[in-house]
């Protein structure tokens, strides 16, 4: 019986040393370039977003657009909403991050305006209205005074899964388009390629 209570504990001290191992957690940079997976990842999110805005801001839309402010039409840089983003691929993506990056590369650029989209701009609208009943008139936002924007920017991240063995192929295909808001034409479509290969 002693024997048998001894292999109890012994085997209950073991078991509790190897269930308080835990993990090891290293903080890293932020920009540290991370794939562990082979999936999607926020890599992938800064380098598209930045080598998609490089192209859109390079495309003939915004020499056009330019040309329209010369001529007295409009006096402010082109205005954007960053409308939605849609995953139609195999995985689940974060698209909302995607967007965050897409505005920030674009407002950093200097060369565009960001108007809030979505949720943004009903929480603006919603302070602005309660401004009017709770702020005093001199600091209460005044409404109709929103810039309206130019142009809506869309798109969509597309995948394709390739598998044998041991080896992934991770195929992404992402689009953007931007779109007149007062024609509804599309001013400019941009892609990017992004493929993995993951051995194991």
């Amino acid at each position: 019986m002693n024997s048998v209570f001894k292999i109890l504990v012994t085997v209950a001290v073991i078991a509790l040393v190897i269930g308080c191992g835990g993990r090891d957690v290293t903080r890293t940079d932020p920009d540290t370039v991370t794939d562990l997976s082979g999936y999607w990842n926020e890599t992938d999110a800064h380098m598209v977003a930045d080598s998609m805005i490089t192209q859109c801001l390079d495309g003939r839309w915004l020499g056009d657009f330019s040309y329209r402010i010369s001529r007295g039409e409009r006096p402010l840089l082109p205005v954007i909403v960053v409308g939605g983003i849609y995953n139609a691929s195999s995985e689940h993506i974060n698209t909302d991050i995607f967007m965050t990056a897409i505005e920030q590369a674009l407002l950093e650029s200097g060369r565009v305006q960001i108007a809030a989209g979505g949720t943004g701009r009903g929480e603006v609208r919603s302070e602005r209205q309660d401004q009017t009943i709770f702020s005093s008139p001199e600091t209460a936002a005044a409404f109709g005074h929103e810039i309206g924007a130019d142009f809506v920017m869309t798109g969509n991240i597309g995948s394709i899964v390739d598998e044998e063995g041991s080896t992934r192929s991770m195929y992404y295909q992402i689009s953007l388009e931007l779109i007149d808001v007062e024609t509804a034409l599309k001013s400019w479509i941009g892609s990017l390629e992004i493929k993995k290969m993951i051995e194991w």
